[in-house]
């Protein structure tokens, strides 16, 4: 699909498994049902904004107004881009990339979720991965951060992986509950150092001037 005035519809992120990239409609629809299905446990929430906690309705309903809300609201220096995460042609998450005054601070932070069901077998280490990439080789960032629940020892791991440092502990209210939250940040020396998965980016050069490059 050629879309000329919003050329990140053309752009492609690709591991050996994934492709990372903005949702046909129909994708859309697939990744809200997905998060219907589930994302966590019952009894668990791993996110700050528990926006997980309602019926798997209001879930999908909510997945989709993101996207919607992120594009509509882009400006070069400040965008959150809302890629869909495939797996040989099926949809199993979502990765997210934000840069705010992003052509003076040089810094992304990235979010993500996947599909109860494609959990645990290394996607989002290569995911994060990817979008690391896309961050330093790509849009030529000098930060990375992102957050995560203390309770979350799957997220944290990817962040360790990754080769991120641990950046704060904050305490935070979830649900009427005190959580607290572990924030990390990557600069490009770790990143280069801990890189072990192949990344290729096509169709970024259309999309810079929407990054503010």
């Amino acid at each position: 699909m050629k879309v000329t005035h919003w050329p990140l519809h053309g752009l492609r992120v690709r591991t050996p498994r994934l492709e990372l990239r903005l949702p046909t409609p129909d994708e859309l629809d697939e990744l809200a049902e997905l998060s219907a299905q589930g994302i966590h446990q019952p009894g668990t929430m791993p996110f700050a904004v528990p926006w997980t906690d309602q019926p798997p309705a209001g879930r999908a309903r909510s997945v989709m107004q993101f996207h919607w809300r992120t594009l509509g609201e882009w400006t070069p220096q400040d965008w959150t881009l809302p890629l869909v995460i495939l797996l040989d042609g099926t949809v199993v998450g979502s990765q997210s990339l934000t840069g705010r005054a992003f052509p003076i601070m040089r810094e992304v932070e990235t979010g993500s979720w996947l599909g109860l069901r494609h959990q645990g077998q290394g996607i989002g280490t290569e995911m994060r991965a990817a979008a690391v990439h896309l961050a330093f080789a790509g849009l030529n960032a000098e930060s990375a951060v992102t957050a995560a629940m203390t309770d979350n020892p799957a997220s944290i791991t990817v962040s360790n992986k990754i080769g991120y440092r641990r950046n704060g502990l904050v305490r935070t209210v979830v649900g009427g509950t005190l959580r607290y939250k572990q924030h990390f940040a990557l600069d490009r020396d770790a990143w280069e150092a801990h890189r072990t998965v192949p990344v290729e980016i096509d169709g970024l050069e259309p999309c810079l001037p929407q990054f503010g490059l």
